[in-house]
């Protein structure tokens, strides 16, 4: 029955964030030409935005109906909510402020309630990281940090709060949009989040076993998401936004795989295929730019017949190229691969020893898992009569 409850309660907020999501997109379409362009929802990178949202609640829906007792299922579950409530507010208030004012009512309600409802998603951000994967502080030590977490975060909830009733009135004034938090709740903001990495860089650190593959995952896709935060920086362009989208979304993922314990062992492959391409792209890059400057500029062939014979040969240099790469990375990151021998000398010791059916058939399956990878195993075990 519990179970059952905890499906029902995550099925009916992940269906109200997704609602929610949708109202506000919906609204933020009918307003595209009505509203001021620094305020309209209908973007680009907003509409992608709002669009990735929506695996927050749908993560939440699958780890808090499937591990309830998990509290990461749950923070998904009210970050979710929190998420569909601010981009259905902001945009039901730009249409009955702005857009058509008086058509709808409350509107003031809901610009005041958008101004500080953010605060809890970015808790629950602080939080997931305070108490990923297991849901559990690492150690009572960490009971100061989660309680300054949660005192900044709702300092900074209360600050937005009074900032969105001063502005009552006119909420989308310039002066309302200019005008920043006090410097305290600025730097509560950093401060809280910074603890909450700490949290999970000291817990990696430390980390062993099933636990440090979690971990592994979620690393994995921080790394990629901060690889796209920083080339936004370097160069945004529509692609990169796309990019940052679908680093979120591998993200949220990579979240709930580490929590499930879905094939957690993949990831030292993941790890070790996306090192090695990416030292062979950047390999073949520079082989082809040097070849045609070679081509061009010191032996004077055409362009296009320089082009044409760099692009040959960084075809050809692929393959073999590919695997060197990846026998060196292999060596470094994923270097179960190479111990199966091992692997396979301690399965044999321990099943001198075995007597439990079940439980060789448990350790035969990780012996595999770890000497092979393979994507799927399989057991058989024919029935004597």
């Amino acid at each position: 029955m519990r179970a059952r409850t905890a499906r029902w309660l995550a099925g009916c907020a992940a269906t109200g964030s997704v609602a929610l999501i949708a109202g506000g997109l919906a609204l933020a379409y009918v307003d595209r030409h009505l509203v001021p362009a620094s305020l309209t929802g209908w973007t680009f990178s907003s509409v992608s935005g709002q669009l990735v949202n929506v695996a927050v609640p749908v993560a939440g829906f699958v780890l808090a109906s499937r591990l309830p007792a998990n509290r990461i299922g749950w923070l998904f579950v009210v970050a979710g909510l929190a998420l569909g409530l601010t981009g259905f507010s902001t945009q039901y208030a730009l249409h009955a402020v702005l857009a058509d004012p008086g058509s709808l009512p409350a509107g003031r309600v809901f610009a005041w309630l958008s101004n500080w409802v953010w605060a809890i998603q970015t808790a629950m951000l602080a939080f997931l990281f305070l108490l990923f994967p297991t849901g559990r502080l690492r150690s009572r030590r960490w009971l100061p940090a989660a309680w300054f977490v949660g005192g900044a975060f709702a300092l900074i909830a209360v600050g937005g709060l009074v900032m969105a009733t001063h502005f009552w009135s006119d909420p989308f004034s310039r002066q309302a949009q200019s005008t920043s938090a006090p410097a305290t709740l600025s730097i509560l903001l950093p401060a809280a989040l910074l603890v909450s990495v700490a949290a999970v860089v000291v817990r990696f650190a430390r980390s062993s076993g099933e636990e440090r593959l979690q971990l592994k995952w979620f690393a994995a896709a921080a790394l990629l998401l901060v690889a796209t935060f920083i080339a936004s920086i370097v160069a945004y362009s529509v692609a990169v936004n796309v990019l940052q989208s679908l680093a979120f979304v591998c993200l949220w993922t990579a979240i709930a795989i580490a929590v499930l314990k879905y094939r957690l062992y993949d990831i030292d492959r993941i790890i070790s295929r996306t090192l090695a391409y990416a030292i062979v792209t950047g390999l073949l890059v520079g082989v082809y730019a040097g070849l045609v400057l070679l081509a061009t500029q010191v032996l004077s062939f055409s362009s296009p017949v320089a082009v044409a014979a760099s692009t040959l040969a960084a075809a050809a240099l692929f393959s073999p190229l590919r695997r060197r790469v990846q026998h060196a990375v292999d060596r470094r990151f994923n270097r179960a691969r190479y111990n199966a021998d091992q692997t396979i000398t301690e399965f044999a010791a321990r099943l001198k020893d075995a007597v439990d059916l079940d439980a060789v058939r448990h350790d035969l399956a990780g012996a595999v898992h770890q000497a092979l990878q393979p994507a799927h195993v399989s057991i058989w075990i024919r029935q004597h009569d």
